[in-house]
């Protein structure tokens, strides 16, 4: 998910997991997410993974930074960030995820499009999902239960959904981009899933993750 932001950021790699600016494509170092936003050496931020646009995340985040890459097999590259930076994991107690479950539990999986290539003015690549809403709402659920840890930490105005692909340089434009990405789209997604993701240099991985409720569920009660 990504935001308006308000001045641009001064760094060189694309945004990651949503905190861009910072080391990785969205998260990591490379694509976006810089550890400094949160003072540790690395962030958690809460996501939906989007596993079909894995393949072309991954190699952008191969492309810039090799230790964002994760050898987690749980762990997807690509995603729509929930809640970023969130708790650090020595602040993980059984409260505060079990507050994340009961989210997670009360949130309807939901179907979404990707195929919008947008950029953002401080140079992100990114892809809009469709409808926004259900990605609002769930950040907004997300933040009200935990306020001490506002988007972005609180850096950025109105929080955009997104899916990070790349940043503007010498050698990318939106156009470029397009045209690379063009074989994955239309991407057909559903959100099916929240996880709680660690990113730190070589040490990118899942440390929770919950089921969205599903259709089928909420008809059997």
């Amino acid at each position: 998910m990504r935001r308006t932001p308000r001045s641009r950021s001064a760094s060189s790699a694309p945004g990651a997991d949503g905190i861009d600016g910072g080391a990785g494509i969205d998260g990591g170092a490379g694509v976006g997410g810089g550890a400094g936003v949160t003072g540790h050496t690395g962030h958690t931020v809460l996501l939906v993974p989007v596993p079909e646009l894995e393949p072309f995340v991954r190699a952008r985040t191969e492309h810039y930074d090799r230790d964002y890459v994760s050898p987690d097999p749980r762990f997807v590259h690509a995603h729509v960030t929930a809640l970023g930076p969130f708790l650090h994991p020595d602040d993980l107690d059984t409260e505060s995820l079990a507050r994340v479950a009961e989210i997670a539990t009360d949130t309807t999986a939901f179907d979404f499009t990707l195929d919008e290539v947008g950029v953002f003015p401080n140079g992100i690549v990114h892809l809009l999902p469709r409808p926004l809403r259900p990605f609002e709402a769930l950040t907004e659920r997300l933040w009200r239960a935990f306020p001490h840890c506002p988007p972005y930490a609180g850096e950025f105005g109105r929080v955009v959904p997104h899916l990070t692909l790349d940043a503007l340089s010498h050698s990318v434009t939106q156009e470029s981009t397009r045209s690379l990405v063009a074989q994955h789209l239309p991407a057909h997604c559903r959100a099916e899933r929240l996880d709680l993701a660690w990113y730190a240099p070589g040490d990118c991985r899942v440390l929770h993750s919950w089921p969205l409720t599903s259709r089928s569920v909420l008809t059997k009660s």
